[in-house]
């Protein structure tokens, strides 16, 4: 593959131009529409040549006879890694974001899912989010009573990750009960995941060997059976699939498209692809081939992780699109909104 050392700089100077009308039309880019967008003088003739250097190294290619050009994959991926000026969040884009990450009055998976919706709308692309596993280790469990029957059920992790949940109680239920059920849990959970923790709590509850009275067991069992009951597997948000139809501008895009949803649809190909992307720090881009999810779509990926306060990456957040994405205004959008969801968590 060409690298970008290997460009002379009126190369480089053409190229970039080609892909930044690539991005904006999504239609090849001939040789007297690029001598209007060049800060140099050149000729249509001169440009040609460049244009044919540029394809004999795999960076543009002519969708047909006669054409102009548009990148290849390579060509979008040297552009990416080694020519993209990144840009800066608007005021209104950053404000938006911070509204949508706050958790006054939410879990955060709440804000998960808000964060995701928000950048799927900012970005007009689908914005997915992976959120934690649920084998952090647990540190607190408290019961608040909030109506008579009703009860929120408030559990912290090491990783000072927060997550409500409500219960429904025998009615009346005292406090104490309430106190009595969140010590009995605290007393097993802490230090041990909620799946280490069960087995042994329901085997204490069903042999009746603990001293909780009737109502005490019942808010142990059905809180339980609430937190156990979200599963173990890791979880996935996808929002605004629909986003990735409002540009398709002929009926191969149109089945690429089609492609890419019954791949997400199995989730499978995603889960490895952003399990694979937490591994490393920072923005992650990957462009068509790179990945088999995207291989036939010709779709691309820009994720970010996410961590706690003692720096453990638990999830990412990022949107999928065409691969002719802003990428100078999506990176730095999807990066803001991890830092805020890590700044959260901490």
């Amino acid at each position: 593959m060409t690298k970008l050392q290997e460009l002379d700089k009126r190369s480089r100077e053409v190229f970039r131009h080609i892909v930044d009308a690539y991005v904006e039309t999504g239609e090849p880019v001939g040789s007297k529409s690029l001598s209007g967008r060049l800060d140099e003088s050149l000729s249509p003739a001169t440009i040609r040549h460049v244009m044919a250097d540029l394809e004999a190294a795999g960076l543009l290619y002519a969708p047909h006879t006669s054409a102009g050009r548009l990148p290849t994959e390579a060509g979008l991926r040297l552009f990416v890694h080694g020519i993209l000026e990144v840009g800066d969040l608007t005021p209104q884009e950053q404000k938006e974001i911070e509204h949508h990450c706050k958790t006054t009055g939410k879990s955060f998976s709440n804000v998960l899912e808000d964060a995701t919706k928000t950048l799927s709308g900012l970005s007009r692309c689908a914005g997915i989010v992976l959120a934690p596993k649920s084998e952090s280790i647990l540190k607190h469990i408290e019961f608040v009573k909030l109506s008579p029957e009703r009860v929120l059920v408030v559990l912290i992790t090491e990783d000072g990750l927060v997550e409500n949940r409500i219960i429904e109680t025998p009615p009346g239920i005292p406090p104490s009960s309430l106190i009595e059920a969140g010590n009995y849990l605290n007393n097993r959970l802490a230090g041990k995941t909620l799946n280490e923790a069960k087995a042994q709590i329901l085997g204490e509850l069903e042999d009746n060997k603990t001293q909780l009275n009737l109502l005490s067991s019942k808010v142990v069992e059905e809180g339980l059976a609430v937190w156990a009951g979200k599963g173990t597997a890791t979880s996935l948000i996808i929002r605004g699939q629909s986003n990735l139809l409002q540009d398709v501008r002929h009926i191969q895009e149109l089945d690429r498209i089609r492609t890419l949803f019954e791949a997400l649809d199995t989730q499978k190909e995603l889960l490895e692809l952003l399990d694979a992307s937490i591994a490393a720090e920072g923005v992650q881009i990957f462009i068509g081939s790179e990945s088999s999810l995207f291989q036939l779509s010709g779709c691309s990926l820009i994720v970010s992780p996410y961590s706690t306060d003692n720096g453990r990456i638990v999830g990412a957040i990022g949107v999928i699109g065409p691969a002719r994405l802003n990428y100078s205004r999506i990176i730095p959008m999807v990066d803001y909104t991890a830092k805020l969801i890590s700044k959260t968590i901490r």
